[in-house]
């Protein structure tokens, strides 16, 4: 897969001053962990999900997770499994075939239900377990992370492929203080022995607040409730140096109520690159509530977060597109890693705004060039809105 690949050739040289690059299961792993971009969940009773992936109906989609656990009923786990199964074994003899080309493969990863899950899965997708990028633990804590791996690495050996895990944090136990110290510090010595496999660790925002009978509205982000917001903090102090840590999911799609607030998303940038046409994408945004999104996004981004989890299409653009490099970083970046063996300990940066402290600065900067290969780097004046407006994507060229 490649991000933004549905753009032209013309749009793609307007937008990007370095282009994004194509991301397999087998890139390195050190690329593919801030590759996934916005993770679409889908129930995976889903009729059309083989469909939808052979005949790309979403073209933005680089990465997704079909869900066996809390997106279905109870009641429907056989038929979940079967249809599953059926839709990876369609999609492998597509790829067999030449229908669908590898490079045009989103990664695919299978949330199950319980370690156990992982062994009756692969069994019954045979040679298809190849078009899974890995599995999704959900409820990940003490009492089940071994098992959830072990099964993981298991069906990998027995299959001869490489798959990964992503666990989700959100039981009581790592929510509430009076474990939550002691067990995210057990699961991080557990996870070392592990390392190789886990390409993301991920934050149930939303099971950790049903726990407190809390749910965020279209005006808050998950960063204005307290609860998971002190949660959040500490995962990425814990996990945040040696792991990629994905933002939670946001679960607005379209309006459902009365502004309170007035919205935070300025008027000048759509302004300035779009006149007219541009303040009416913002006004589409805001009608949308996708300015909450637009911010917490943001916010992940400020706290070293990569990719979210998201619930509808209409998200992944917005996501993929922030989560693409501004030439400003990328060149500050860029002078970094060049300078780490030099003779200098600070430099002014490129755009003569700031100082760059090359010890200091080196682990953003090399994050911010794994994601300019991976989202590629805007041009100059260039920015989000250019990969959001079908206006701004129509006249990008300059």
């Amino acid at each position: 897969m490649r991000h933004f690949s549905y753009l032209s050739a013309l749009q793609t040289a307007g937008v990007f001053y370095i282009k994004p690059t194509n991301i397999t299961k087998a890139s390195p792993k050190e690329l593919l962990e801030y590759s996934l971009g916005a993770t679409l969940y889908m129930p995976a009773t889903r009729a059309d999900i083989s469909d939808l992936v052979i005949g790309g109906k979403y073209p933005e989609l680089c990465s997704m997770v079909l869900c066996l656990e809390d997106a279905i009923a109870d009641s429907e786990v056989e038929q979940a499994e079967r249809m599953v199964t059926h839709h990876l074994q369609s999609i492998y003899e597509s790829l067999q075939n030449g229908r669908l080309s590898t490079s045009d493969l989103p990664l695919i990863f299978l949330r199950v239900r319980s370690p156990e899950q992982i062994s009756t899965m692969s069994s019954e997708l045979g040679e298809a377990i190849d078009c899974l990028t890995g599995f999704v633990f959900p409820k990940f804590s003490l009492d089940n992370a071994t098992s959830y791996l072990d099964y993981m690495i298991q069906a990998g050996k027995d299959r001869g492929v490489t798959l990964y895990g992503m666990p989700i944090f959100e039981t009581p136990d790592l929510l509430e203080k009076e474990t939550r110290y002691s067990h995210l510090s057990e699961i991080k010595k557990l996870l070392h022995h592990y390392k190789e496999y886990i390409l993301n660790i991920r934050i149930g925002a939303t099971d950790l607040c049903g726990l407190y009978g809390v749910r965020r509205n279209c005006h808050t982000t998950i960063y204005d409730i307290s609860l998971v917001k002190d949660f959040i903090i500490d995962v990425i102090n814990y996990f945040g140096r040696d792991y990629t840590i994905s933002g939670p999911v946001w679960e607005y799609f379209e309006q459902s109520s009365s502004r309170i607030l007035k919205p935070e998303l300025r008027q000048s940038p759509f302004k300035e690159s779009y006149g007219e046409e541009g303040l009416r994408f913002r006004s589409q945004l805001l009608s949308e509530y996708h300015d909450g999104l637009i911010k917490e996004t943001l916010l992940d981004l400020a706290n070293g977060l990569n990719g979210k989890t998201v619930i509808h299409p209409n998200h992944i653009k917005i996501v993929q597109s922030l989560n693409t490099v501004s030439k400003e970083d990328y060149l500050d970046a860029l002078s970094i890693t060049e300078s780490i063996k030099g003779s200098v300990g600070v430099l002014k940066s490129e755009y003569s705004n700031k100082m760059n402290e090359i010890k200091p600065h080196y682990l953003w900067a090399q994050k911010i060039m794994r994601k300019s290969t991976i989202y590629g780097v805007y041009n100059e004046n260039h920015n989000y809105i250019d990969l959001l407006s079908d206006t701004a994507q129509t006249s990008t060229v300059t």
